[in-house]
């Protein structure tokens, strides 16, 4: 079993209108959390972006995703299966040829993931300046305690 998961996840309410956020981050037993947790990390995202497009091999993700190893991606992938949002298609060649797509569920989820990404690059400016601005602050702050 994966660290930070759990043996028997509970559910922890719903999201009304007035929900309180931490209401599903306090809990240890919450699938909302366990769900967020999932589809956001780094990996999750990069293979739910690439599978938009078309269905592709293990290999072809690999390729396309820098950094990531056979390891992490054949767990990620095997997450996404479970939960609903990739489907595995295995044909019976020599060697076996095995094809991942997005669900129905997953290229809805997808939609969410684009506006998250449009919302990135229209502010990465900001972003960058509030970086640069709070790393200035930060090196003067150091450079007055010494």
């Amino acid at each position: 079993m994966e660290d930070g998961t759990l043996k028997s996840p509970g559910h922890c309410g719903d999201t009304a209108a007035d929900y309180d956020v931490l209401q599903w981050d306090t809990r240890v037993d919450c699938e909302v959390r366990q769900i967020l947790d999932r589809i956001a990390d780094k990996w999750s995202l990069l293979v739910i972006a690439l599978l938009d497009q078309k269905s592709l091999r293990f290999t072809e993700l690999k390729r396309k995703i820098d950094g990531v190893s056979q390891r992490m991606l054949t767990r990620t992938l095997r997450h996404l299966e479970r939960d609903g949002l990739v489907e595995r298609t295995v044909y019976p060649t020599v060697p076996p040829r095995v094809d991942y797509a997005l669900t129905p569920l997953g290229a809805s989820l997808h939609t969410t993931i684009k506006a998250l990404v449009t919302w990135t690059e229209g502010h990465q400016n900001e972003i960058a300046a509030a970086r640069n601005a709070y790393d200035q602050r930060a090196t003067e702050d150091a450079l007055a305690t010494v």
